[in-house]
């Protein structure tokens, strides 16, 4: 099947970049469903696994079906070029409850599961709060590192159009997509295509983490948009490599140490405890210690306070030999191969 999109001229030197995190809480739900389906994202499954414990699993594995197809309302085009996910669950919860139901019986044409099937207002109400438990149990902590490796692939995606092209931007996001005489093709295998114009409503391109081909609406009534796997992916849930913090903790301790050099790199006390394994309020305690002294910043990010090195914390891991080997930074889009 193949999807095409007939781009106005004007549509195609506009043409939009946006990262939302509804599409990566919606499209993450295919690895948990099935983890086995992509298996770069087995270290993040095993790291949330505890977290997925006390989630709606009925509700969040019908959100898809066997063959990992998802509701267009999910997966639907941002209006801004960084959404905020409270802003589109929000926006979700406002959807008409019978709209809602027919997207979910588009994904379940043989019938709806029983976790959403009833009074459409309770169902809708029942995903959105599903759906807000598992983005803050198993996404909100590691959403700077997502948005970070996101917004790095735009950033290249606009360096290939200037210096190349949008010809040859368009053919670089994925096998199954190519731009010919103003007619965006992409091939999908899931779903059944179809042709439009996108003459004022121009065309959303938006990378994601979750998913390895590139996906349209199933849906000719919605908004134009074209999801694409992101590059870089495969370096996205390294472990971090262990620092030399002998010296910093003879100073300030061994766990307060750790810490401040890994957080050269910004981090929710959240984040940073799904990696030690330990409870949040136990960093917290590291990390209100760290900042009191001036070694940390801290910044509001949504529902999340993001802490890293102050220019003194900075200073005090570089001199004590513990600069030279910090976790690295996620690679420059120019070296990363998808």
């Amino acid at each position: 099947m193949m999807t095409r999109y007939v781009l106005a001229p004007m549509d195609l030197a506009e043409v939009r970049f946006a990262v939302s995190p509804l599409n990566e809480l919606a499209l993450s739900l295919k690895s948990f469903r099935d983890p086995g389906r992509n298996p770069l994202h087995l270290n993040w499954i095993r790291e949330t696994q505890a977290a997925r414990a006390g989630l709606d699993d009925e509700v969040l594995l019908a959100m898809t079906n066997d063959r990992l197809w998802l509701p267009d309302l999910l997966t639907s085009r941002p209006h801004q070029p960084l959404s905020h996910i409270d802003q589109q669950l929000d926006a979700l919860a406002d959807v008409p409850p019978r709209r809602f139901l027919h997207d979910l019986a588009v994904v379940h044409p043989k019938g709806l599961p029983a976790a959403v099937s009833g009074r459409p207002s309770s169902v809708r109400r029942r995903v959105v709060a599903a759906l807000r438990e598992y983005w803050e149990a198993c996404l909100e902590p590691y959403w700077p590192r997502l948005r970070q490796l996101l917004e790095a692939d735009v950033a290249h995606r606009g360096r290939e159009m200037v210096r190349h092209g949008s010809a040859r931007m368009f053919d670089g996001l994925s096998p199954t997509i190519r731009l010919r005489d103003r007619v965006l093709e992409i091939r999908l295998s899931t779903s059944k295509g179809f042709t439009r114009s996108t003459d004022g409503s121009g065309l959303t391109l938006i990378p994601t983490a979750f998913t390895r081909t590139a996906m349209t609406p199933t849906q000719s009534t919605e908004e134009p948009h074209v999801i694409y796997a992101a590059r870089g992916v495969g370096t996205l849930w390294q472990p971090t490599p262990p620092v030399s913090t002998r010296a910093l903790s003879a100073l300030i301790g061994r766990v307060r140490a750790e810490l401040l050099a890994e957080l050269a790199v910004p981090a929710s006390s959240t984040e940073l405890a799904s990696r030690r394994r330990t409870t949040p309020a136990a960093v917290n305690q590291h990390l209100r210690a760290l900042r009191d002294a001036g070694l940390l910043t801290s910044d509001r990010s949504g529902r999340s306070v993001l802490y890293r090195q102050s220019d003194l914390g900075e200073a005090l891991v570089t001199r004590s030999g513990t600069g030279d080997r910090r976790p690295p930074a996620p690679p420059h889009p120019d070296t990363v191969r998808g």
